[in-house]
Parts: structure tokens; C-alpha cells; sequence
């Protein structure tokens, strides 16, 4: 079939996009979906930081690719094999399908499935192969084995996770990656106990999301640290108990103080060095940095962190990595839309606006200026 999509053809576009539009807008061809696949109907795609690092050149990605990985659709088309999943049915994408046989799904970790990952380097799906062609017959690679930013998408059926007709379909988007994210990494990664102290650095989509889980999970205290002043203020009413600009020189030393002497976590959300020594210097003793946030990974802005082996012995202090929130999604996805329902966790406050795919370039405008949180792409929006 063919059908609208957002492409990117080539990363490192100058600023600001929508001068540049390295995201165009192009027909292309969508195959049918093979044994084990699913054709979905777009709802809404969050436009997210990591869409941006792949825009950006700081993750590599094959090229072309239509972009998206967070996102929302209908079920319009079942491959052969699958049974637990019916044209009509509402769908939350999840971006790490899993194969259920290799090492990391067997241990418990579906997340990190190598199967799944192997395809994704390549932009397939897990059957091999793409089902993205341009105009041109060349072939165009998945994201995440999503590509969530075009009207229609095939994915693996682990892709999907089921959700109820009666959510709003479009927002709920945001739980196949910011929710999922944050407040997996709270509740799944740390495992925070009721009275524990935590600093959440850097307050995107995922970072709120990830403070809204403390706030769940009963810290004691949520301290909330970004460079924007606005975001704080979002901080202060989503439930941080205090808040510190990132750019004061003592920042550290403020943490420290609330904290008296030190938090149990420190979440590192925004995906910069910085921000990973903000929260080591911030831990108590036997304290952990949970790094949440991608940093850039190719490139001159590639960088790395380090610390003193000496002081991790002494201190028992721990730095542990959190991908996809250590989610099961079709476990906690449900979870965390019951959360929601009940008022415990607000993700509809953090959508700041729908759009249209002409506005896609202004979009990742504004969300490397910081001045949304979450956009949700319509593809099929007049």
C-alpha cells in the first residue's frame, strides 16, 4: 500500500529544522505484513529526544528511515499466526520486541532481547527484512522496528501491547516510551522504597515521568533539577518537594544539603556528562546513579564518564544503567495506564500540543529549545 511517512535521509542538518526540513514528508510503499506481523493504523507518534539524537547525527541509525518509536494505532491487519490479537483492537507500541529465546528474554530482561536488537541495527524486523520502499524501489529502514511518524506501520506482534478502547488513543502514545521510560526506572531499575530520597536530573517527557513514579512510590523526598525554570515550576505541582536550577554553581552543594549529606538515587535523565556527575557528587554513601538518558554515542560530541574505582569501594556507591525503563511492557504498560486513570499519574499533563506532519520540523524545533515536553504527531489529522 502506499501512504504518507516522515523520512529522514541523511543526520546533522543545520538549525532550525524548519528551514532545513531535514524531515520530508514523502509517499512510499508499505508490504503487507508477513507470518507473526501486525498492520497498524497511526493514531498519534510522540515526538521524542531520541527521535531528535537520530536527527542530530548523535545516534547512528541506517539511512533512509522513517522515524517514530513512540506511538499509538489500530489494529487493520493480522499476519498469519497470530491469534491473541483482532482487527480493531487499540495498540501502545512498545520499541523492543522480543523473541522470548535468547539469553537476556530467558533471564528475565525482554528488553534487551538480541534478537530484536540485531534487527534494529540493521532497521528490520525481527522476520528479517524491511517493509519500507521509496518511490524509487530502495529499501527504508525501521526505528526501532516502529516507525511510528506515517499513517500506517507493520511491526512484530511483540510490538503491541493492547490497551482499552476507551483511552484516548493518540495521547496515549506516551506510554510506549517517556512513561514506560521514567517511571520504570523509579519503580523497575531502583525499586525505590516508601522514605527513600531521590534527585531527578533533567526534566524532559521521560525525567517528569520518572519523577512522577517517586512521587508513586512514596519518596520521601523528590528533588527536582533542570536548567529551565518553567520546568521546575511543572516539577513543584507533578509532586517534587524541592527544586534547584542546574546552573547555579552550587547546585551540588544544595542537593547535598536538602538531602542531608546525600540521596539514595540519583537519576540521570537528560543524557549529558554533566548531569552524570551532577548525581554521582549527589549520592550518600551506598547511594546509586541510575543513567537513563542516551548520551551521544558517535561523533565529536561523543563522551565519556568517569570516577574513582577508590571512592565506589569506599562508599559502596553503585552507577547502574536503566534501558525501556527495565519494562516487560505488556505487564507494565497496563499498570501504568491504571496509574493514570486513577490521578496518580498525570502523563496527560505533559502533552504540550497535536500536530500534523507539516509541522514536524518545527516540532523538534521546539523540542531542542526546551520549549515542549510532548508533541503528538496525527498523521491522519485534516
Amino acid at each position: 500500500m502506499k501512504m504518507k511517512a516522515a523520512v529522514l535521509r541523511e543526520t546533522g542538518a543545520k538549525r532550525p529544522y524548519a528551514t532545513s526540513e531535514p524531515v520530508r514528508i514523502e509517499e512510499v510503499e508499505l508490504d503487507p505484513p508477513q507470518d507473526g506481523e501486525l498492520l497498524i493504523k497511526i493514531a498519534g507518534g510522540g515526538l521524542c529526544h531520541s527521535d531528535l539524537s537520530v536527527i542530530n547525527g548523535n545516534r547512528a541509525r541506517p539511512m533512509p528511515l522513517v522515524l517514530g518509536h513512540e506511538g499509538s494505532g489500530e489494529v487493520v491487519e493480522v499476519g498469519r499466526g497470530v491469534r491473541d490479537i483482532k482487527v480493531g483492537d487499540p495498540i501502545v507500541f512498545q520499541f523492543s520486541a522480543s523473541c522470548g529465546l535468547c539469553g537476556n528474554c530467558l533471564g528475565g530482561r525482554p528488553q534487551l532481547c538480541t534478537t530484536h536488537g540485531a534487527a534494529r541495527g540493521k532497521g528490520h524486523l525481527m522476520a528479517g527484512g524491511s517493509r519500507l520502499r521509496d518511490s524509487k524501489g530502495v529499501e527504508i529502514a525501521h526505528q526501532s522496528g516502529v516507525s511510528c511518524f506515517a499513517e500506517y506501520a507493520v511491526i512484530d506482534r511483540g510490538t503491541a501491547v493492547k490497551v482499552d478502547k476507551d483511552l484516548p488513543l493518540a495521547d496515549a502514545a506516551i506510554f510506549g516510551c517517556a512513561v514506560m521510560t521514567g517511571v520504570g526506572a523509579v519503580l523497575n531499575t531502583a525499586r525505590i522504597r516508601a522514605g527513600d530520597t531521590v534527585a531527578c536530573v533533567g526534566l524532559g517527557g521521560v525525567g517528569l515521568n520518572g519523577l512522577m513514579g517517586a512521587k508513586v512510590a512514596g519518596a520521601e523526598k523528590i528533588i527536582a533539577v533542570d536548567i529551565s525554570d518553567d520546568r521546575l515550576g511543572l516539577a513543584r505541582q507533578l509532586g517534587a518537594t524541592h527544586t534547584i536550577n542546574a546552573r547555579d554553581a552550587d547546585h551540588v552543594e544544595q542537593i547535598l544539603d536538602i538531602s542531608n549529606g546525600g540521596v539514595d538515587y540519583a537519576f540521570e535523565f537528560s543524557g549529558t556528562i554533566a548531569a552524570t556527575e551532577t548525581c554521582y557528587k549527589s549520592l550518600r554513601a551506598g547511594g546509586e546513579v541510575i543513567v537513563v538518558g542516551l548520551v551521544p554515542n558517535t561523533g565529536a560530541n561523543a563522551k565519556l564518564f568517569s570516577f574513582n574505582p577508590g571512592d565506589i569501594v569506599n562508599s559502596e556507591k553503585a552507577i547502574r544503567g536503566s534501558y525501556m525503563g527495565s519494562c516487560v511492557p505488556v505487564r507494565d504498560i497496563p499498570r501504568y495506564i491504571e496509574l493514570y486513570r486513577q490521578g496518580r499519574l498525570p502523563v496527560d499533563q505533559l502533552i504540550n500540543r497535536s500536530i500534523g506532519f507539516d509541522d514536524v520540523n518545527e516540532g523538534f524545533d521546539r523540542l531542542a529549545d526546551g520549549l515542549a515536553i510532548r508533541q503528538i504527531l496525527e498523521p491522519h489529522r485534516a
